[in-house]
């Protein structure tokens, strides 16, 4: 049972890696033609979301193969180089939504972003009650703490649907940009957590 349940859990740390690529490219992708911030926060944070998926899938791959000092030992350093891509990408967002408020850099409205959106409402609180009994259940605090990363993505999401929605359906452009700053306080968060913890998904 313990081993097909860790099966589980890196199948889910699978498919969080696999989600996250895909949502990001096609964020940032729809960020760049709809010349939306937003969009394009949430697609870097997708991707640094992705980067320590990855080292959730090493753990589990590893596991039983070296000792629990050794496995921390090796996230530590890994955890530390994805805090400050964290800090670098929220530097980069932040600069980019106050440039667009002040220049007034009126992005094109995006049903396209508003379906990622909707679509990631879906996916992820299905995920993070997968990801939550599953690590309950083998006694794994990274993976139950990783659903509440996921969770925290759920809010993320429904930040950028806001903002995209009043874009697309009443003209607040300011929106956008207003949420690219929500997403850079969730990626400074990510990275302080990480750094305080030396450990990842430190909701």
């Amino acid at each position: 049972m313990s081993v097909n349940l860790h099966r589980k859990a890196l199948s889910l740390s699978y498919f969080t890696v696999g989600y996250n690529i895909i949502e990001g490219i096609v964020s940032i992708l729809a960020g760049f033609l709809a010349g939306s911030i937003a969009l394009i926060g949430f697609g870097l944070d997708s991707f640094v979301e992705s980067l320590s998926g990855s080292v959730m899938i090493w753990r589990f791959r590893k596991h039983g193969q070296m000792s629990e000092e050794e496995e921390e030992r090796i996230e530590a350093k890994a955890v530390k180089l994805i805090a400050y891509t964290f800090f670098i990408l929220g530097v980069y967002v932040l600069y980019e939504s106050l440039k667009k408020l002040y220049f007034q850099d009126i992005p094109e409205p995006s049903l396209f972003g508003i379906l990622i959106a909707i679509t990631s409402i879906i996916v992820m609180p299905v995920l993070f009650y997968m990801k939550y009994q599953t690590g309950k259940t083998i006694n794994s605090r990274s993976l139950a703490a990783d659903s509440k990363q996921t969770l925290a993505c759920v809010f993320l999401s429904i930040a950028l649907l806001i903002g995209l929605g009043l874009n697309y359906l009443y003209g607040f452009w300011q929106a956008d940009p207003i949420v690219g700053l929500v997403t850079v306080i969730f990626l400074v968060r990510e990275g302080y957590l990480a750094l305080k913890e030396e450990k990842l998904c430190s909701c």
